[in-house]
């Protein structure tokens, strides 16, 4: 009897450990692809969420509710572009389009040419405790906007405000501030410039730091004066900054609501005469505080929309030329 070797089974083949490392490289070299591909998106897709959640949808809503004689209790008819025909021929929106841009042009031009002068003030070197000062010109900014117009409003009271009080030592006499166009303007410029021209400020004095200092050294070298240096060196390298403040200022002065509203004590019609009455608050009465009237309401607050952007274009266009 013969025995047979038995026929042992091939033995696994065992990768090599070369083999091993050389997958877990490519397998790390995939996900660094993906990492680098895709993670910017993830980190930007909350500000995407919330600003289409929040700001874009309400954006489009508003769109084509001005289409429409919307109730808010009742039918949505649609009417095409008749509410802005409407605001063509519509006396109060006119009056607020004028006391909108009165109270910009009183509050945004000496806000930015105060801030420019106390940022460069505050970016010499000579100025001592300059930290204190910097955080002391944001206070204004930090208080609450009600207390400001509650103070304010103190202070422009007819009979024992402030501002009368010292008038009278030049022989004017009381100035009743709010039932007058110029000088209920006035006012709030003066609130509106209190409260944004520390703010302003800082945004411009980081602008200035951020200019090399070699440029200010080599200018002083060839005998360049403080002021020779202010127009030939920090005013062109500040203009990113300053374009960036001035449609920051256009933005908020055509929304312009808060300060009209507390000054006028809470009244939307900003005034017996409606002297105050912003474009912001003319909106809020007819889309807001008048429900019949919300498609009306929806179609001015799209006229500021493109107010908004033909004012900030048109400093933008501006300031790019002043600065060649």
């Amino acid at each position: 009897m013969s025995l047979s070797a038995a026929t042992a089974p091939p033995s696994p083949t065992v990768p090599s450990p070369s083999d091993a490392s050389s997958r877990q490289r490519r397998r790390g070299y995939l996900l660094n692809r993906l990492d680098l591909k895709y993670s910017p998106y993830l980190y930007i897709a909350p500000f995407f969420l919330i600003f289409g959640a929040f700001q874009l949808y309400p954006m489009v809503r508003t769109g084509w509710m001005s289409l429409h004689d919307w109730d808010m209790i009742g039918d949505h008819s649609f009417i095409g572009i008749d509410n802005y025909t409407r605001l063509l021929s519509d006396e109060y929106f006119w009056n607020a389009l004028v006391n909108t841009f009165g109270i910009f042009a009183l509050s945004t031009i000496p806000q930015l040419m105060l801030a420019l002068f106390l940022a460069n003030l505050l970016n010499r070197t000579f100025l001592r405790a300059k930290t204190f000062f910097r955080m002391a010109i944001f206070v204004p900014n930090v208080v609450s906007v009600a207390a400001v117009a509650i103070v304010f409003g103190m202070l422009f009271q007819r009979d024992f405000g402030l501002f009368n009080w010292l008038l009278s030592f030049v022989g004017v006499d009381q100035i009743d501030w709010r039932a007058q166009r110029w000088s209920s303007w006035t006012a709030i410029a003066t609130m509106v410039n209190w409260r944004w021209t520390g703010y302003n400020t800082l945004i411009l004095l980081a602008g200035m730091q951020a200019i090399p200092k070699d440029l200010y050294e080599a200018a002083a070298i060839d005998g360049a004066s403080q002021w020779r240096q202010f127009w030939q060196i920090t005013l062109p390298m500040l203009r990113p900054t300053f374009l960036f403040v001035v449609i920051l200022s256009t933005i908020g002065g055509m929304q312009l609501f808060t300060e009209p509203l507390l000054f006028g004590n809470g009244r939307i019609l900003g005034g017996n005469q409606r002297e105050f009455q912003t474009l912001a608050m003319y909106m809020y009465e007819k889309g807001i505080d008048n429900l019949s009237t919300a498609g009306y309401g929806a179609a001015v607050a799209w006229a500021i929309f493109m107010i908004i952007v033909l004012v900030s274009l048109f400093n933008f266009i501006l300031v790019r030329r002043s600065a060649k």
